[in-house]
């Protein structure tokens, strides 16, 4: 929180939110959800924890490797295939790429997905992509379309009333195409208090359910009661629905009640015993699985970690594409399946749903996919005469791979598969982004007709609520 804003500054904040809120509409008065009968009910599933790998995860650098070739100068760009050599998983014949051997060892208490097929968008966005990943809708829409995390809150609602049903750990808005990201970081028309609740630096996750330093707890309850009177004399308290306001109140109330509640201490990652804590800390990232796991301990709905997007960064390869890998699997590797392995030992996994995906893949010679090519944005020679080239640079969309653990998924499953030979595209049951999140919607008892009123017509989870369930994933 900054707390160096002068006068001017604040109101120009508070003015922006909330005009920002009127923006995104609100369903009409008296509209209902078209769920069959009570959310939730039928559902193997009572959380979610999405992983989500922002920069686009190679799938023949990780969960999908193909024919090793070492590097050596002057080589063929195209006779490389995967830079990293195939090691054994715990599930028979199937191997992943080196360095990721931990997530390998749990793979019989998951499904691996190798068919995931990102649209086709024409010139290839992060942000577009990501957007469409999120939302199941692709951009741009006339209204904002609210995050799979925001259905989720919004049709379920907190699974404990004083944490946040929606929780986004690890993204920050100061780097990158800020503007973009949070274009789909938003419950869009479903209203304010069903938007995420962030914490862009998981160990520093208790200062975001406390009052900022200087400010004792009185004082606090001051600034919530001011907050109150702030909306009844804002534009939305002037000139937005009922909804609106409403929605923004309870924002601030679901925060207050968390500041004063004993589960305020699952964000301070202080208390976890060093051991665990060590295996998690391979940075943000892994600090953010670590707090995943002890919010779903504490009753969470939908929390999603991220390793974050940032333009040539992370899974963003343009360049040194292996050296880069060899980086973000260290990263990940422990702390995924530690998760993972906690959550069984406790006895969460059964009801806990975690995914783990990229909003496309990557290769050395092809951008898009190879009927559909779309305009090369990276410099990659057919020879390679450095290093820096020996890696997947190109955004590719035919084939992804994505992992799927807990909440009714089968275990020790594979689903899909991609060629042997570039181009390494789909080749069995392709899946795409409505079955994915049709998958998590079933699991969790929410209806495909599930639907609001915007602008004179249904708004559906997927796109004219024709989505449907992954079946094969499911026990």
């Amino acid at each position: 929180m900054n707390t160096k804003w002068n006068r001017r500054e604040f109101l120009q904040r508070s003015t922006a939110a909330t005009l920002a809120a009127l923006a995104a509409g609100a369903p009409m008065s008296g509209l209902l959800s078209s769920c069959k009968g009570k959310p939730g009910s039928n559902g193997s599933a009572d959380t979610v924890i999405l992983l989500w790998m922002a920069g686009g995860m190679a799938h023949t650098e990780t969960f999908d490797p193909k024919k090793y070739t070492p590097f050596e100068r002057d080589m063929e760009g195209n006779r490389v295939l995967s830079t990293f050599k195939s090691m054994p998983t715990v599930l028979d014949g199937i191997h992943f790429s080196e360095g990721l051997q931990g997530i390998g060892s749990v793979m019989d208490k998951g499904t691996l997905i190798r068919s995931y097929v990102a649209a086709d968008m024409g010139h290839i966005l992060h942000s577009r992509h990501q957007y469409h990943w999120h939302t199941c809708y692709e951009p741009p829409q006339t209204v904002a379309a609210p995050h799979l995390g925001s259905w989720i809150a919004k049709e379920l609602g907190p699974k404990n009333p004083v944490i946040p049903a929606f929780v986004d750990i690890g993204q920050r808005f100061t780097v990158g195409e800020a503007e973009e990201l949070k274009a789909f970081h938003t419950a869009g028309f479903l209203g304010n208090e069903f938007g995420p609740f962030f914490i862009p630096d998981p160990s520093q996750g208790l200062d975001s359910v406390r009052p900022p330093v200087g400010m004792d707890a009185k004082r606090f309850e001051r600034r919530n009661q001011l907050y109150n009177e702030l909306i009844n004399n804002s534009p939305v308290g002037e000139f937005g629905s009922d909804y609106q306001r409403e929605s923004l109140k309870r924002s601030m109330e679901q925060a207050y009640a968390l500041l004063n509640s004993p589960e305020s201490k699952a964000f301070d990652l202080s208390t976890e015993p060093k051991e665990s804590y060590n295996i998690y800390n391979t940075g943000r990232f892994g600090l953010g699985c670590l707090l995943a796991r002890r919010l779903t301990e504490q009753g969470a709905r939908f929390i999603s970690v991220t390793t974050e997007y940032e333009p040539f960064m992370g899974w963003d390869t343009h360049e040194n594409g292996h050296t880069r890998l060899a980086d973000m699997k260290k990263q990940i590797d422990g702390p995924v399946s530690q998760l993972i392995k906690d959550l069984d030992e406790k006895g969460l996994l059964d009801r806990t749903m975690i995914v783990l995906a990229s909003e496309f893949s990557r290769d050395m010679m092809v951008e898009g996919r190879p009927d559909a090519k779309v305009l090369e944005q990276v410099a990659q020679p057919d020879i390679l005469s450095d290093a820096k080239f020996y890696g997947m640079h190109r955004h590719f969309t035919d084939g992804c791979s994505m992992l799927m653990f807990g909440g009714g998924i089968k275990r020790g499953f594979v689903y899909g598969k991609t060629a042997d030979e570039r181009p390494c595209k789909t080749i069995e049951n392709p899946v795409k982004i409505d079955g994915i999140h049709q998958t998590i919607y079933h699991a969790l008892g929410i209806t495909p007709d599930t639907q609001y009123e915007i602008e004179k017509r249904p708004f559906y989870t997927t796109p004219d609520g024709k989505g449907k369930p992954v079946m094969e994933l499911l026990t």
